[in-house]
């Protein structure tokens, strides 16, 4: 079933959303994430994106109490990125509640590092973050432009296990102007074992529509939830229908 999976990025422990992972664009959309969070579950979502941008700014994860406050009050599978760099912080955001981490910047810089947590976790419970600017990998909250080619990036970690993957096109983020179709459908082709989960550019449901024509597993909304493009009753009736 193809998974549509709400995001919520903190900031201060709020509820925000930047436009190109550019902080200077924070919006506020939320003092509360878990209302966010219940909202979302009330609508019969499972799954949430938990984004911790002060964490990814300050590489260490710092909105730990947002995600046990979530975790702990619903039944939502949380995916948790941002700032995860040490064997500690991954341990405590497990134990802190999260079902999966994401791995971005730490699969860049500390490949050593990540490959050991998908040893010692599993394939299943280590989501690898492909972000990419011009096709390169953008890391720290895509502040860091690697140099690194997407593909070969991905296809080094799909040998060692990894099974999920998201993947934001940083130019696409923020701007409700179309996810990047052709790069997921290259991806799918490249790399059919595994699960993709697009994120970034998702205007309208018929976005949502499109790439679950082209059987990812998945995708992660949000500005456009939160500017009121797409709402929650359409999503419950997609995924019910």
């Amino acid at each position: 079933m193809f998974q549509i999976i709400p995001a919520i990025d903190l900031i201060d422990a709020k509820c925000v959303r930047l436009t190109k992972g550019d902080y200077d664009t924070k919006k506020i959309y939320n003092e509360d994430p878990l209302e966010v969070a219940k909202e979302f579950e009330d609508h019969g979502i499972t799954r949430l994106h938990l984004v911790d941008l002060d964490g990814a700014k300050q590489k260490k994860v710092i909105n730990f109490k947002v995600l046990e406050k979530i975790a702990s009050q619903t039944k939502l599978k949380i995916d948790f990125g941002g700032g995860v760099q040490s064997d500690e912080d991954i341990q405590k955001v497990f134990d802190f509640g999260a079902s999966q981490i994401t791995g971005g910047s730490i699969a860049v810089k500390n490949p050593e590092k990540m490959l050991s947590w998908v040893t010692k976790y599993g394939g299943d419970r280590i989501i690898l973050g492909a972000d990419a600017k011009d096709r390169k990998i953008a890391i720290s909250g895509w502040e860091e432009d690697s140099g690194q080619d997407i593909m070969a990036f991905i296809e080094t970690y799909t040998a060692a296990g990894i099974k999920y993957i998201i993947s934001t096109d940083v130019d696409k983020d923020g701007l409700l102007a179309g996810p990047a179709f052709e790069l997921y459908e290259e991806m799918k082709d490249m790399f059919p074992e595994c699960k993709i989960i697009a994120s970034g550019g998702v205007s309208e449901m018929k976005d949502i529509e499109k790439l679950a024509e082209q059987n990812l597993y998945g995708v992660i909304v949000g500005k456009a939830i939160y500017e009121g493009r797409i709402s929650l009753s359409q999503i419950e009736n997609f995924m019910i229908s």
